[in-house]
């Protein structure tokens, strides 16, 4: 009886040991696969924030330290970058009753731990002509910080519409 329960407790070590493999492939799969969509959520808040005028909700994804560069002009901080979005950034502006947008073959995202990178254009459109009055394109590098991923260093230029 006793070597037919060491034989019993053996095979249910053995089964458990050959049932249970490595899922680390699988889970690094997984998280890079949620960490990439997590980050394209900064282009959906970006384009939500500029389309609804919302300043808080733009400032919700950067970094307190982030940098944003337009042209030769470079904003250290969120104080300064809340101040740029305020009251210069052209489609926050009370008169101009922009929509947001971006082609989604526009946007290419990287990620290597809890740091990446994201680019996309934001293509603004007159909803009152349906035009797009303004193109410009921002590269970014993005990092997990306290369980959130935030821009950290985005810099920012007028592109050319091309499809």
């Amino acid at each position: 009886m006793k070597r037919v329960l060491i034989l019993g407790v053996a095979l249910v070590m053995l089964l458990t040991a050959c049932g249970s493999s490595d899922d680390s492939g699988s889970n690094d799969a997984q998280q890079k696969q949620a960490d990439t969509y997590a980050i394209d959520q900064i282009e959906v808040k970006w384009h939500q924030a500029s389309s609804k005028k919302d300043v808080d909700l733009m400032m919700s994804i950067w970094a307190p330290d982030a940098t944003l560069t337009l042209g030769p002009k470079t904003y250290a901080g969120k104080a300064k970058i809340r101040e740029f979005f305020s009251k210069e950034a052209a489609p926050f502006q009370p008169g101009n009753d922009w929509v947001s947008e971006t082609p989604a073959y526009k946007i290419r995202t990287t990620v290597d731990g809890d740091k990446g990178t994201l680019y996309f254009e934001c293509h603004y459109v007159d909803v009152k002509t349906g035009k797009v009055v303004a193109a410009v394109g921002a590269d970014q590098d993005v990092a997990r910080i306290d369980g959130d991923w935030l821009i950290t260093n985005a810099v920012a230029a007028t592109v050319e519409l091309s499809p």
